[in-house]
């Protein structure tokens, strides 16, 4: 099981949107040519392989952050779902109103409670209270 939380899946890209700019000095840049190589090598986006058994993967993000754009999530989450054709799902979820991080305690507990009961569920495990 993969939980990828609001992240930086575009290395192409990253400093088109918002703040990305900002995190050229620690990533590098793909307007430079061998900076551009270096990023493409471990771009998550660019990574996503065809007839791989990739694992149930649910894609966490949300509609508001600014930091890492909720983009990043989308055009992973697309990618995979469009190259990837078995059995595991692969999804995502989308905390609605909420920036980079949860905006109040319910909606911690809510996404935790679907990030936890996705894992469970997808490793064939069943909750059992004491």
């Amino acid at each position: 099981v993969a939980i990828p939380e609001v992240g930086v899946m575009d290395m192409l890209r990253f400093h088109k949107f918002t703040i990305g700019w900002n995190w050229q000095p620690e990533y590098g840049s793909s307007d430079n040519e061998k900076d551009f190589k270096f990023l493409y090598a471990y771009s998550p986006l660019h990574n996503i392989k065809t007839n791989i058994d990739y694992p149930a993967t649910l894609v966490v993000t949300a509609d508001h952050d600014d930091r890492v754009v909720p983009a990043h999530s989308f055009k992973y989450i697309s990618t995979l779902q469009e190259k990837y054709k078995r059995k595991n799902p692969v999804l995502i979820r989308i905390d609605t109103n909420s920036g980079h991080g949860s905006s109040n305690i319910s909606k911690y507990i809510d996404m935790n409670t679907d990030i936890y009961s996705f894992i469970l569920y997808n490793m064939g495990l069943e909750w059992k209270s004491k």
